[in-house]
């Protein structure tokens, strides 16, 4: 089947890191065979995005197919023929799977946050960086400057948060250049949570923020690096990055981190490193410790699962016969290593996550977290899913999740990385006040972050924009029990501007249940629009908006 070529465009922010890419791109059987497109000029948006190398969306023909309807008023029939044939814009995922997490930005190195029943994702944002003739460059990581954040209640809708704005001229922490791997914690200090979130200022040291809000806006309460070459035992680090924090049972705190390879030392590289973190969570308590990791690149990560501590991390590019039968591991693998003690020593137990490039066809860096919740364990890890399917190949990354298995010995069983993901369908209420940049799938949108909140040292406030006929967003398990009766959001239109917001069950292309009016009142704030609903909805359903018009926003949305 031949699929249209999607018209809109991707917007990418930030999202990566990690010293050395190595990210070339295999011809994986799902691998496009069609050109990179043409690059924009620096500082505009992503280059228009191929059509989806792994199929459509589940709305298969792509077109909306809904016309009158003799229980409408006439009103009603008259916003429903605006719909009339209209294109919908093209998914970069479909929309039966979880991963990658987002596609509205880039963003890798994941490292998730459990706090308040939700999970809070927070990655490394790539900006796309170009040659001179406007081409997209190799990711080279040196222009990240920021973190971004989401969060979900089910692994399946997930709630955009934006960017934390952490280094350069305009980031909370001035004195760093780059803001990559990061890793967050919380804790109660004076009775009164904090959070704190950990970064690389690239391979450099390690830096840290604090927030009232595991969103922020974050601030930099030390004004210089945690840890960094001159911190004692770290001046052999190679790479000074790569953060992993892990708060214990008895409420002390410990951090993770290094990598790189002095000196062709591949077997035994020797740049692992480890230490307490004061109460406050901003100092450090004695000298970092040396780990003994074989084979280690980079990606330090931490969990305490019973009373063992499991620290794990990726394998080098180096990994000989030698190693691979002793250890079992190979390159850019995710290994890991127990321990009865926080700061070691750790003993070997093997390869768990293979490079992605093993289960999708493009190999590259690879970083991890794993993270419990709701009783289950998973890993977030990064690919290269996101950029293939718009048609590049330069080293952007996104973020998966998978499941983990835990043996009742304690061992981790191989992990598979796919794309239909973890949580199923989901849950959402939609009684409940959701954000529309709640999404599980959604073509041609765009999020931002709106009003005072775009100042913040961390994301605030976000609203779904960059509205187009034919866009749309789904959310899915929203479960609507015995029925509901209208549907309400909170819109803004510019002058001149007017919009319908379709909403309909199950699929894009769908019946509506739902027609709502969007145009300007005069006022430069949100408003609540309100319709009846025009069929019954009731029971659990994928949710689909679809959009017709321009020039409008959407802060967030309800059914009563």
């Amino acid at each position: 089947m031949q699929y249209r070529r999607l018209k809109k465009q991707l917007c990418c922010f930030t999202a990566a890191a990690a010293m050395l890419g190595l990210a070339a791109c295999g011809n994986g059987s799902d691998s496009p065979d069609t050109p990179s497109p043409t690059a924009p000029a620096e500082g505009s948006q992503a280059p228009t995005a191929i059509t989806p190398t792994d199929g459509p969306s589940d709305n298969e023909d792509n077109q909306d197919n809904q016309g009158g309807n003799d229980d409408m008023t006439d009103a009603e029939n008259a916003l429903a023929a605006k719909f009339e044939g209209i294109k919908l814009a093209e998914t970069l995922k479909r929309d039966s799977y979880n991963n990658p997490v987002m596609t509205q930005r880039f963003g890798a190195d994941p490292y998730a946050l459990v706090y308040d029943g939700r999970v809070y994702l927070y990655m490394t944002g790539d900006i796309y960086e170009y040659e001179a003739d406007g081409t997209i460059k190799t990711n080279s990581y040196g222009k990240i400057q920021g973190i971004n954040v989401i969060s979900s209640s089910d692994l399946v809708n997930w709630t955009d948060h934006g960017t934390v704005y952490v280094a350069g001229r305009d980031g909370s922490a001035t004195w760093a250049n780059n803001s990559w791997a990061p890793a967050a914690a919380c804790k109660e200090i004076d009775g009164k949570m904090k959070f704190f979130l950990y970064f690389a200022n690239s391979g450099g040291g390690i830096g840290v923020l604090s927030a009232d809000s595991p969103v922020g806006p974050f601030v930099d309460p030390i004004k210089r690096a945690l840890v960094s070459h001159s911190t004692p035992n770290c001046a052999g680090v190679t790479w000074m990055f790569d953060p992993a924090v892990l708060m214990d049972d008895d409420g002390r705190a410990y951090l993770y981190f290094g990598g790189g390879i002095p000196n062709n030392q591949f077997a035994n590289p020797g740049t692992a490193r480890a230490v307490e973190l004061g109460e406050d969570m901003v100092s450090i308590v004695g000298a970092p410790v040396a780990l003994d990791v074989p084979y280690l690149f980079e990606d330090s990560g931490i969990n305490k699962i019973g009373d063992t501590y499991y620290y794990s991390y990726c394998t080098n590019w180096n990994v000989d016969e030698e190693g691979a039968q002793k250890y079992g591991i190979r390159n850019a693998h995710i290994a890991y290593m127990t321990s009865d003690s926080p700061l070691g020593p750790f003993t070997f137990q093997g390869s768990i996550l293979k490079n992605p490039g093993d289960f999708f066809g493009c190999y590259g860096n690879n970083h991890h977290c794993m993270f419990e919740f709701n009783g289950n364990w998973y890993i977030a890890y990064h690919t290269q899913v996101l950029e293939r399917t718009i048609g590049i190949d330069k080293g952007y990354r996104c973020t998966h999740i998978d499941a983990v298995t835990v043996n009742e010995d304690g061992t981790i069983a191989p992990i598979m990385a796919t794309k239909p993901g973890v949580g199923g369908d989901g849950y959402l209420n939609p009684f409940e006040k959701t954000e529309a940049e709640t999404i599980h799938n959604m073509a041609g949108l765009n999020t931002t972050q709106y009003g005072a909140q775009s100042t913040y040292y961390g994301s605030g406030n976000m609203i779904l924009n960059e509205i187009h006929t034919g866009d749309w967003l789904m959310v899915s398990g929203a479960d609507f029990g015995e029925g509901a009766k209208s549907f309400t959001a909170s819109v803004h239109a510019d002058e001149g501007a007017y919009g319908i917001i379709k909403v309909c069950l199950d699929k894009a292309d769908g019946d509506a249940i739902a027609y709502l009016e969007v145009s300007p009142d005069g006022s430069a704030e949100f408003r609540e629009e309100t319709c009846e609903l025009i069929a019954e909805a009731s029971g659990q359903h994928k949710l689909y908006f679809v959009f017709y018009g321009e020039g409008y926003t959407v802060d967030y949305w309800f059914f009563q």
